[in-house]
Formats: C-alpha cells, structure tokens, sequence
C-alpha cells in the first residue's frame, strides 16, 4: 500500500482499529465516549465508501466530510471557505457554482442582483427586446459541419466537450463525459491522446483530434501512418476529424505527458514507450507550409471516407492564418471547419509564461480568423467553433456574436463530473478522480451518476442560451450578431460589439480596397508557399 493510500485513509482505518481495540475496555466508563465517537466515525467512513455521488468522500472517508459540511453553510462559508480565491484559481467562484448548479440540476438563480459591477470598465451584457421572442426549442440548437468536398456531413450541437485527452483524465472521467455526450446528443473530442477504450463504450460522438504525436496512427518513429489512420477514422463512432496546430493553454508548445502517469493501456492507445515521458513535438512533420497543410487535409478526408476535416489553432502571427487563406484560393482545397482556441483556455499544465503571455485571446483571434474568410468569400463554406474559458450561455452568446458557429467547452465539463480545481492534475493525485491513473483514485467516480451531470449541465446551459436570445427578440442563436452585445468601456460610455470591432466586407481582402490598415499589411505578408512573412 502506498504512502498517499496511507495519508487518505490513516484516519479512518484509526477509528475503526481504536474501535476495535477499545473493546476491552467497555468496563471502563471513562473509555466509553471515546469508544463511541470513533465507533460513530467507523460508521460515517464505511457510509463514504459504499456512497457513489461524492468522489472527495470515496477517496478522503471521514475527512472528505468537512469539505461539505462548509458546503452546507451559505453564503459566507461556501463563497471563501470551499470555493477558493478567486485571484489564484483560473475560474471564478460564480462560474463554478453556476456549472455545479446546472449539473445538479439545482436552481442557478441568485438574489440581490447582479454579481458584477455594472459601472466597471469591461462590463459586459446583451441589450433586450421591448418586444420578447417565444423561448426556442433547443433541440434545433444545431449545425451543420461539412463542405462542398465532403461527402459526410455532421450535424453538430451547439454547445460540445472540448479536447482532453485519455492519459490527462482518467478512464472513468473519459467515459462519463462520453456517456453523457451520448446522452445529450452532442460531440467528444477526444483531444492528442487517440481514441481509448473507454472513449468508444459508451457509443458517443466523437471528434478525434489528431496532434503532432500522431497518436493513434503513428509509425514506430513518430511519423504519421495513413492505414492506422483509415483504420480508427472509419469507425462510425468518429465523426469528424480535427488537426491540432495549437492549442489554448501552450501554444507552440507541445504536449507533455508525465511518465508516472503512463499506464500499459495509455502507452497501447497512443502507441508509445511507458519509459520516458510522452513529449509530442511543438510541430508537425507531415506538412511544413500552408499548400501542404490542406494538402494533409484533403489526403485525410479522403481516407476517412470524405468525413469532414477541418484544424484547431490559437492564433498567433496573423500574416500565417492569412497565409493558409491564400493556399486556399491557390488550391482550392478547404478545411470543413475550423476551431479557434483562446489563449486564456486550456485544461493542460503548461509553464507560466506561455498560459500568461503566448497566444491571442479567443475573441480576438476567432474575430480575426471570422474576418479573413468573410474578405475572401469562403465564410460561408467554413464553419467556425470556438473554445476558450467558455463556461455559461452568456460566454456562448458572445462568441456566436463575433463569428462562431458553435462552441466547446473543457473546463466546464470536468466541472460538471466533479473537478474542484485542486490543481494536481499532473502529480497523479487528483482527489475527485479525473485526471489521475491511480485505479483507486478515479474508482471514487462513479460514472453514471457523473454521466448524468454531464448531460445536465449541456442541457441546462442550453436551455438559459434560449433564454437569453428570447429576452434579446430572438428565436435562434444563428440571428445573434454584434450589434446585440455590449460593453462598458469606462464609467461614462457603452459600445456595442460592432462599434468597437473591424468587420471586413464579402470579398474586401480579394478588391484590393481593404479599410483596416491592419488586414492590409497582414494580407501583404501572408504567402501560401510558407509560413515565414513576405515584406509589408
């Protein structure tokens, strides 16, 4: 038995043995206090570990209470005790408490009024209707994904689980979020790590995002290997196929995988060593300028069976995304979609200083990637999702706003199955289970109770989007654009979203008359033939 086994049941195994040993002594009336206590707290440990709704309580018996009991005590104890603060964790106590609620299926209204300070700079809201719209039904929350050179479309829901990998979250975390994807109707993305086992049990829609690592369908020197490939994206299960340049939390970094956390099942899914650490490389080696990147697109829909194919980049030098768009009208081969991941997002470890200061935030850079393909008259040939610190229908609304088409959610979802952001994601240890190996560890997840969440917590947020959008005299969140959004620039002036935003005209970056200054030079530097800048 392991130290950290020791250190979380010490406690409980100290009851029962004290219970037990005390025995001897009922004739003692002295000792019969002390008997009962630990008797009592013997009860309370064994009740954890037979109970399937609290992961804390499985893995920490008798301790794991306390946790709750602070819980139960509202507002003050719960707000600063159990939610944490707010300056240290990446997400707020209000957003937490908002997806616990709706994966609960509690109530997520609060009095009083409004959390925020509606006079501070950057406050943000969606302006009403005088005359409110019927609330919609959200089963039409859907869109459609897939060109004109596919020839298996997906009809995606509005609001999906974002990339992370088998490896990063344990196996009972992998199959609860796809058991609730299957649930709910909406996508899996499996994120770098392959399709695992327990991705494909549950039977839910996946997204196989396929990393720099190529796991999966790598050959033994890491390269990329075209019948693994065909083999795992015919499975009917996958329904789109997504490339990883980049990605929210590191960009331009590639993935780590600690070697403590490599198990003979991980190192089977990825096709890897369990002897060093698995390090995908921070590019790919199957392509190396914008021609051959749809190249590899196009080479990948055709051994998917035409399913539709698209990549997934935070955006960093502009003239590189402009760059792709030119090997695209050079080509003529289009990506069926593409993911936009923000800066601020991100579920992985990664070093401070690329979390702090690498990579363009979501808005900006889905903005930015909105506005290159509306310039060259292939918006509507391309859909967009986003993905980026994206938790409520309010942070949904706003980036269908300024361009996507959907949206994706990581932090959200590990949310919803029990995450309470211990930040020990990469020591193994995770005390709710969800991103450790540790069998007993993520035994404490009982799957189909999390599972449920899942489906709860998409639903419900969902259902507030309808909401929003009926308040906002609208019927679909395809009608929502940045003339509805608005935010506070100082204490004395509002903007609405498309008063403060560039948005190019159909077809302006192709006219040779482009209003932005900025799109202009950008455009100028872009070159299809590689990624390295033209002179301005």
């Amino acid at each position: 038995m392991n130290l950290s086994l020791l250190n979380r049941y010490a406690f409980f195994v100290f009851c029962v043995l004290f219970t037990l040993a005390s025995l001897v002594f009922l004739d003692q009336a002295w000792f019969w206090p002390a008997t009962a206590l630990t008797g009592l707290l013997s009860l309370v440990g064994i009740a954890d570990l037979l109970q399937t709704r609290r992961a804390v309580r499985r893995n920490y018996p008798i301790l794991g209470n306390i946790r709750y009991l602070f819980e139960s005590i509202r507002p003050e104890i719960r707000q600063y005790l159990i939610e944490g603060d707010d300056d240290r964790l990446p997400f707020s106590r209000a957003q937490r408490s908002l997806v616990y609620a709706r994966a609960k299926n509690e109530g997520a209204d609060k009095p009083f009024g409004t959390l925020s300070d509606v006079y501070l700079s950057g406050f943000e809201f969606i302006s009403h209707s005088m005359r409110p719209a019927p609330v919609a039904d959200t089963a039409g929350f859907r869109v459609q994904i897939g060109g004109p050179q596919c020839s298996q479309p997906y009809s995606a829901s509005l609001f999906n689980i974002s990339a992370m990998s088998f490896g990063s979250l344990s196996a009972n975390a992998i199959r609860s979020l796809n058991q609730g994807a299957k649930l709910g109707n909406f996508y899996h993305d499996t994120g770098e790590g392959s399709i695992s086992a327990y991705h494909r049990e549950p039977g839910g829609d996946l997204v196989w995002e396929l990393g720099s690592g190529y796991f999966g369908c790598r050959t033994e020197d890491g390269r990329f290997d075209p019948e693994r490939f065909a083999a795992q994206a015919s499975l009917p299960q996958v329904k789109m196929i997504e490339i990883k340049l980049s990605q929210g939390a590191k960009p331009g970094h590639g993935g780590i995988l600690p070697q403590h956390k490599i198990t003979a099942e991980i190192a089977h899914t990825r096709g890897i060593s369990m002897d060093q650490d698995c390090v995908s490389p921070a590019s790919h080696s199957a392509f190396s300028t914008p021609i051959e990147l749809l190249q590899f697109i196009d080479r990948l829909r055709t051994l998917s069976g035409g399913k539709p194919v698209g990549f997934k980049l935070c955006l960093g030098h502009p003239w590189e995304f402009m760059g792709v768009a030119k090997a695209m009208l050079k080509t003529g081969i289009l990506p069926d979609f593409i993911v936009i991941d923000g800066k601020e997002g991100g579920t992985g470890a990664a070093p401070l200083e690329f979390t702090d200061h690498l990579g363009v935030p979501l808005r900006e850079g889905l903005l930015f990637v909105h506005n290159t393909l509306v310039g060259i008259n292939l918006r509507d040939k391309i859909k967009l999702g986003a993905s980026g610190k994206i938790i409520s229908a309010f942070d949904i609304a706003c980036v269908l706003a300024i361009g996507a088409d959907w949206a994706n959610s990581a932090r959200g979802f590990m949310f919803a199955i029990g995450c309470i952001q211990s930040q020990s994601c990469h020591t193994n240890k995770c005390p709710t289970g969800v991103a450790t190996q540790d069998p007993l560890r993520q035994r404490a997840l009982v799957v189909e109770d999390k599972a449920q969440r899942v489906c709860n917590f998409h639903r419900n947020t969902l259902k507030a989007l309808a909401e929003m959008l009926a308040a906002a005299g609208l019927e679909h969140p395809s009608q929502i654009d940045a003339r509805h959004l608005v935010q506070r620039l100082s204490a004395s002036e509002i903007k609405l979203f498309s008063q403060q935003h560039v948005f190019l005209e159909p077809g302006e970056l192709l006219s040779g008359r482009i209003a932005g200054e900025f799109y202009e030079r950008m455009w100028r530097m872009a070159q299809a033939e590689g990624f390295e800048p033209a002179a301005a």
